[in-house]
């Protein structure tokens, strides 16, 4: 099976118990550290409901893959974007598409245009 890059995972390599709170900064790009200490402070709010959550949570979903883990940084970053603000990075992706679409018609004129002939010409009579 083919693993999703914008699903929840169990983050056990970087994580201290089940990984749940691990997980959760990866999914969401927040810092691990703020994550268990909301977590603690959910505990001692909440009683007993956040740990329920948190034992659910790391029965309920699965580990994640180890290729996952062997990804570029930037890669990472790039899912994360998805997972958090999808519209945003399909415009930001769109953007880039149609800078490069641009770029690229400016060249393909440049080398094509008659202005660029009499360039080559004046160069070779140098």
């Amino acid at each position: 099976m083919s693993e999703s890059r914008t699903r929840f995972y169990l983050d056990k390599r970087n994580g201290k118990i089940m990984g749940v709170c691990a997980g959760i900064a990866d999914y969401f790009g927040w810092d691990v550290t703020l994550v268990r200490i909301g977590f603690a402070l959910g505990m001692i709010a909440g009683g007993g409901s956040t740990l329920l959550a948190y034992l659910a949570i790391g029965w309920i979903a699965n580990q994640k893959p180890s290729a996952l883990y062997e990804e570029a940084p930037e890669r990472v970053e790039f899912w994360r974007d998805v997972r958090v603000a999808p519209r945003r990075t399909l415009r930001d992706v769109n953007a880039q598409f149609r800078d490069a679409d641009r770029r690229l018609r400016d060249l393909e004129f440049h080398l094509t245009s008659e202005s660029r002939q009499l360039a080559d010409e004046i160069e070779r009579l140098r």
